[in-house]
C-alpha cells in the first residue's frame, strides 16, 4: 500500500499507547465450512504474533464477535446478509478461533453490527485504559474491519491496519479497501511494523 501520489497527508503512527482490537475472528469466519467464512489460516498467524506482543508490552487487547439473541436485533442487516442468522448465541461459529492466546485481561465484546465500537463499550473502555490509537485486524477488510477502523478515526484515535492480519472472502474488496482506508482513514502498514514500534 505504497502508492499515496493521489492524496497528500501525513500518516498518524502510533501513539504512545495503542491498543490491538481484533475483529471477529471467530469460527464462522475462520472455517471456509460456515457460509461466512473463508479459508484465514494466515490471518489468524498473524492475529497470534501481534497478540502475543500486546500481552508481552502489558498493552490492551479487546476481541469483537457478533451475536444475535433475537429477532430484533440488526434485523435489517441480517436481511441484507441472511447468513448472519447462524450468529446465534448457542452456535460454534460465534466463539473465538481457538488458536488464538486470549487472556483473562482482555476485553470480549458482543456487538450486533459492522463497527466494533456500534452499541459496544468499546470506546468507554479504549478511554478508561488512557489508549490514543488502535490497532485494527480481523476479519473481514471490506466489512467489520473497515467499519471498525473508520469509527476508531472518528472517536479520535489514530488508526493501524496491519494488511497481513486482516482478510476477506473477496481478495479484490480486501485491496480496493486497504487502499482507501490508507487514503483517507488509517495507516495500513505491516505486521513487522507495528512489532518494530512496539518494541522501540
Amino acid at each position: 500500500m505504497s502508492d499515496r501520489n493521489a492524496l497528500d497527508r501525513i500518516d498518524g503512527g502510533m501513539g504512545q499507547k495503542p491498543a490491538l482490537i481484533i475483529v471477529d475472528v471467530v469460527v464462522g469466519f475462520t472455517d471456509p465450512a460456515c457460509p461466512l467464512g473463508s479459508e484465514a489460516d494466515a490471518v489468524v498467524a498473524a492475529n497470534i504474533e501481534l497478540m502475543n506482543a500486546f500481552h508481552q508490552a502489558d498493552l490492551p487487547v479487546a476481541l469483537t464477535t457478533v451475536v444475535y439473541h433475537n429477532e430484533e436485533q440488526a434485523s435489517v442487516f441480517r436481511a441484507r446478509v441472511p447468513a448472519l442468522n447462524l450468529l446465534t448465541p448457542d452456535s460454534e461459529w460465534v466463539k473465538f478461533d481457538p488458536r488464538l492466546p486470549i487472556a483473562p485481561s482482555d476485553l470480549q465484546l458482543e456487538k450486533r453490527h459492522a463497527s466494533g465500537f456500534h452499541g459496544t463499550e468499546l470506546d468507554v473502555w479504549l478511554k478508561a485504559n488512557s489508549v490514543d490509537s488502535v490497532v485494527v485486524t480481523g476479519l473481514t477488510t471490506s466489512g467489520c474491519v473497515r467499519a471498525t477502523a473508520v469509527d476508531g478515526l472518528q472517536n479520535n484515535y489514530r488508526v493501524l491496519v496491519p494488511k497481513e492480519a486482516c482478510g476477506d472472502r473477496d481478495e479484490q474488496a480486501h485491496e480496493a479497501n486497504l487502499y482507501d482506508l490508507n487514503a483517507k482513514y488509517a495507516d495500513v502498514v505491516s505486521v513487522s511494523d507495528v512489532l518494530a514500534s512496539l518494541s522501540s
